[in-house]
């Protein structure tokens, strides 16, 4: 199985959960899940296993994979931190950006503008992925990349799940472009300020992320 086709995969199977398919608590059976997308239970297994690395499933011991269920306050601690995280990345890359990283970013975000007209909100999410990977390129500080990492797999869910409130997309680019120039001009202090108000969830947006995960509980609840 290529590599692009195992991350679909996952990323199928977690927008099951995002979207209330599978309802915390459940029992995700191997066996049933390689059926229905056709593959064998080894590369699911491994998809279950990157979404427990994430929190997103527990491996229960003599139940296997079970749906984790999510606290708001949790999500919204873990934002807190992924804020503080990339307002750091943010203010190293404006200060340490190669022309190199100024090519990428703005590769980049051509990208996420491709993405954003095409109104495909999970398009959007993967070039959004991309722009952020090249800010934590361009701090120059392979460790702090590594852990924005670490914390954007952690968030990735909740992350597309913000994208689907209505508007979100348009925002979340206007961002983007003051995120850039703020960094492309060396001004550290902003890009901390603009990066750290671009991740969290604060107000509205984290009543919105509240309000998406109730949601999903009360479409599986119906189904049930």
């Amino acid at each position: 199985m290529s590599e692009n086709i195992f991350f679909k995969l996952r990323d199928e199977i977690e927008n099951g959960i995002v979207a209330g398919e599978f309802e915390p608590g459940e029992r995700l059976d191997e066996t049933q899940l390689a059926a229905r997308f056709g593959v064998s239970r080894t590369p699911i297994r491994e998809a279950l296993m990157q979404l427990s690395a994430i929190g997103f499933v527990e491996i229960r011991p003599r139940r296997g994979a079970v749906v984790a269920d999510p606290a708001p306050q949790r999500v919204f601690e873990m934002f807190e931190v992924m804020a503080e995280l990339e307002g750091m990345a943010g203010a190293l890359a404006a200060r340490r950006h190669t022309e190199e990283d100024r090519h990428a970013l703005l590769a980049a975000h051509e990208k996420c503008r491709e993405a954003l007209l095409s109104e495909d909100t999970d398009r959007y999410y993967y070039e959004n992925e991309v722009f952020h990977r090249a800010i934590y390129a361009a701090s120059g500080s392979d460790f702090l990349e590594e852990q924005c990492v670490a914390m954007h797999r952690r968030l990735r869910p909740y992350r597309r799940l913000q994208l689907r409130v209505r508007n979100r997309m348009k925002v979340s680019f206007k961002e983007h472009g003051e995120v850039i120039d703020a960094i492309l001009a060396g001004d550290a202090e902003q890009a901390r300020i603009l990066l750290r108000g671009h991740v969290a969830v604060q107000g509205d947006r984290f009543g919105d992320l509240v309000a998406n995960l109730s949601n999903r509980e009360r479409r599986g609840s119906r189904q049930a």
